[in-house]
């Protein structure tokens, strides 16, 4: 490994070795002289993406340096004057001498950033999802991905074709467990998302944990100037709910800072109807357990997340940035009634449990990036930490009464249970352009995880309130984490064909210890993980395109962890120190037609000891037990077609309908358990822009989730719905936004568990029907996406936005 390190980071240095100065510069000037402010934009050949920007100085002079040798467009914009635009092969340094800027007789005194309809862009290896300017940036990030084609959010797991993708933040990784993901991403304003890139085959340079991503893609500050935003929504659902946040961009020559602060405090309820049929020895119902369970959590977040960029000269750029979360008040209360009845349905017993846990948590992460351009190329530094800690104390009490419904007897315990997580992760990525059409990457990455965690169970003597340490089910964990990878990757983009291949090295070696029950669980070992992309375009309208991915899913240090968490007495989540990472494979072939209307594709991923939680009765204990295990075998396969075409320029629709098979096997020492179910996933989407001047949009989506298999077990129908609709008011500088989500009350979970020795069903009554009030304020530079100068001289500092 330490051989492979040193090879790499030489190979990364030969490619250092000269620069030269390549650049672009100029006067900018109208009829009466120099023009200071004025946007200078240079765009790829094609204008689908940003390369620099700047604004002109004093005396109308611009520069644009650490250019690379390609074919670009160059546009000048200034408030009161037609666009230039200048195509510009681009072979050294280059002087355009004066630009003049023609008065647009058609020019308004104001002028205003008119709302949009998101649209969408299918690429060889991912779907971009463009949002920025829409009714989706008035919510949150969390609604921004619910709302993206193919990712589907419910309740505080986030899927993509039956995978949970890794999120990540302008292509850096949150470094965050699910819950807190989600608490994170509905804390974190939309109104700077630009995109959302769904990622479904990532190229070597992304870990090769990422068999999906989704990358939230943030705007940029291009021009000089300040804008910002103070916002407030009230969500009514079964409980209220309120969030205030306040965002803050500000760039000049030297610097550029972003900030978003968020504070929200809620209460949601979640309702639950749940039966476990024990079964005696020939699998015939004994005695069944149906459970009506109703759970409020209270909570008060603060969400931070901000970006300091230090531009140092032309080519060298340090940045630090932060996502971090900070809960002072979590509380989370369960109330459970249980009634114990024969096979017959005749009473048996009855008993209560209440649950109630208070938490106290937070989770900071840091990153620091350096970035060096060369005339050719670009190098990049970063360093991420996280710092993650939690303490939760859990007190439960029952109640059981006999077969005559007479109080019978008492009993309670307590639980403290404690965890701080470290994360530190380094890498270094070198981008080098062979040719116009090519580009080669290579870099290398390590990260490292420490946990330590502790739980302690107490028994208490209700008449007396004495405790007494259960020794049975108290424990601590320590948990290290080693990974060391190393990729090289080669993207070439030509007008017929489009091709990324990679290959990524990736060395595991872990360490997990129970002292107190004697257990461990190590191990290392090393894999390489290639992925292709590969598109044919046949004309302008018709492409075809092929697929592949290797990625791995290893099991999180908290499925490790072998402590056994009660929520009662009868219900328990156990972890599992034997659990082994998962190798998915996964093809694609596709073809896009009609000038990509219509999009349609065939997929086929096998998992290799596939992990999944799991409920598992036991028919003597009468527990049900919670735990991660590794399947056998499971494998998918489907037929996608999508459509999205824009009837008119206020109106675009989009529609997805996958049929897919999932088929999963494993032993659970009772021989060898199948099951497989055909299913069908539909997404229909619609995005209108209303008004003359396009001040009201409506967002509408429906998703149907057809009767489907998870884990052994079956889910029925669902059908998920939501409705957005924003209006701009205060000439554009305030938004109002309304939104309904779960329309047609058919987003709750049904779900069946029936094999061998296993039968129990669950229904869950989400708290996701609700209706939300929101109203934003922008301030500062907020009205162009140029800056603006008028005739009048005390108007002519006046800084505006290039982007966000």
């Amino acid at each position: 490994m330490k051989s492979l390190r040193h090879i790499v980071i030489f190979f990364l240095c030969s490619f250092l070795s000269y620069s030269q100065n390549t650049s672009i510069s100029g006067v900018i000037v109208d009829a009466n002289g120099p023009v200071e402010f004025a946007n200078v934009i240079l765009f790829s050949e094609d204008q689908s993406d940003v390369i620099k920007g700047t604004s002109t100085d004093l005396n109308g002079y611009f520069i644009l340096n650490n250019l690379e040798h390609h074919t670009y467009t160059l546009k000048v914009s200034f408030i009161g004057y037609q666009e230039y635009k200048q195509k510009i092969v681009l072979t050294g340094a280059l002087d355009l001498k004066t630009i003049t800027l023609l008065e647009d007789v058609e020019a308004l005194d104001e002028i205003t950033i008119n709302a949009k309809k998101p649209t969408l862009e299918r690429q060889a290896d991912r779907l971009v999802f463009n949002v920025e300017n829409t009714a989706l940036v008035e919510g949150n990030m969390l609604e921004v991905l619910r709302s993206t084609p193919g990712v589907l959010v419910l309740g505080d797991e986030i899927t993509v074709k039956n995978s949970n993708p890794t999120v990540y933040i302008n292509n850096r990784k949150v470094h965050l467990s699910a819950d807190d993901l989600n608490q994170l991403l509905e804390g974190s304003s939309a109104n700077a998302v630009k995109s959302i890139e769904v990622i479904t085959n990532p190229s070597a340079r992304y870990d090769a944990e990422s068999g999906v991503v989704l990358n939230i893609v943030m705007s940029k500050n291009l021009i000089t100037g300040y804008r910002g935003s103070v916002s407030a929504n009230y969500t009514q659902a079964v409980f209220p709910r309120y969030k205030v946040e306040t965002s803050h961009f500000f760039k000049n020559e030297a610097i550029s800072f972003n900030v978003n602060y968020s504070y929200s405090k809620n209460k949601i309820n979640r309702d639950g109807d749940d039966t476990v049929n024990y079964l005696d020895d020939s699998n015939a119902v004994e005695e069944s357990w149906r459970s009506i369970t109703n759970r409020n959590t209270w909570s008060e977040t603060h969400g931070l997340n901000a970006n300091f960029d230090y531009f140092i000269n032309d080519n060298n750029t340090l940045s630090l940035s932060t996502n971090s979360l900070y809960l002072p008040y979590f509380k989370y209360r369960i109330s459970n009634q249980t009634e114990i009845t024969d096979d017959n349905g005749a009473f048996l017993s009855r008993f209560t449990a209440d649950n109630l846990s208070r938490d106290d948590k937070y989770n900071l992460g840091f990153d620091l990036d350096f970035k060096h351009d060369f005339t050719k190329g670009q190098l990049t530094f970063n360093t991420h930490f996280t710092t993650y800690n939690y303490e939760r104390y859990q007190g439960v009490v029952s109640d059981f009464f006999d077969q005559n419904n007479d109080f019978q007897s008492t009993s309670a315990f307590n639980t403290n249970a404690n965890q701080d997580t470290q994360i530190l992760a380094a890498k270094v990525d070198y981008t080098l352009p062979l040719s116009e059409h090519s580009n080669f990457e290579t870099g290398i990455k390590f990260s490292n995880i420490t946990t330590d965690s502790d739980i302690t169970q107490f028994d208490v003597d209700t008449n007396t309130g004495n405790e007494t340490i259960d020794i049975q089910n108290s424990d601590a964990f320590d948990y290290n984490e080693h990974i060391y990878a190393a990729y090289v990757n080669y993207t070439l983009r030509k007008e017929k064909y489009n091709l990324n291949a990679g290959l990524r090295l990736e060395q595991t070696d872990l360490e997990g210890v129970s002292p107190l029950s004697d257990i461990m669980n190590t191990q290392d070992y090393t894999e390489l993980f290639p992925n292709l992309s590969f598109q044919y375009n046949i004309s302008d309208s018709y492409s075809i395109g092929v697929n592949y991915k290797r990625s791995i899913a290893r099991p999180g240090y908290a499925d490790l962890n072998p402590f056994r968490f009660f929520l009662n007495e009868n219900y328990v989540v156990v972890g599992n120190p034997n659990l082994v990472p998962t190798f998915v494979d996964y093809y694609h072939i596709g073809s896009t037609l009609f000038d990509g209307l219509i999009t349609i594709g065939a997929y086929y991923q096998n998992f290799d000891g596939a992990i999944s939680e799991i409920p598992r009765q036991n028919n003597d204990t009468n527990i049900i037990e919670y735990t991660s295990v590794n399947f056998d075998k499971t494998i998918e396969y489907g037929f996608d077609f999508e459509l999205y075409h824009s009837f008119t320029d206020n109106w675009s629709t989009y529609f997805v309908t996958s049929f897919y098979n999932r088929e999963e096997e494993t032993n659970f020492g009772n021989g060898f358990v199948n099951q497989s179910q055909w299913s069908n996933y539909s997404n229909l989407t619609n995005s209108l822009s209303l008004l003359k001047d396009n001040s009201l949009n409506v967002y509408f989506d429906v998703i149907w989730l057809g009767k489907n298999l998870q884990a052994f077990q079956t889910l029925e129908n669902r059908l998920v719905s939501d409705l957005m609709i924003s209006k701009t008011v205060f000439n554009k500088q305030g938004t109002i936004s309304l939104s309904f989500r779960d329309l047609f009350n058919m987003q709750d979970w049904d779900v069946a568990t029936q094999y061998q020795n296993q039968f129990n069903t669950q229904f869950v009554d989400e708290d996701n029907r609700y209706v939300k009030l929101g109203f934003r304020y922008k301030f500062g530079n907020t009205r162009l996406e140029t800056n603006q100068r008028t005739k009048a001289t005390e108007e002519r500092d006046r800084l505006n936005k290039a982007g966000n």
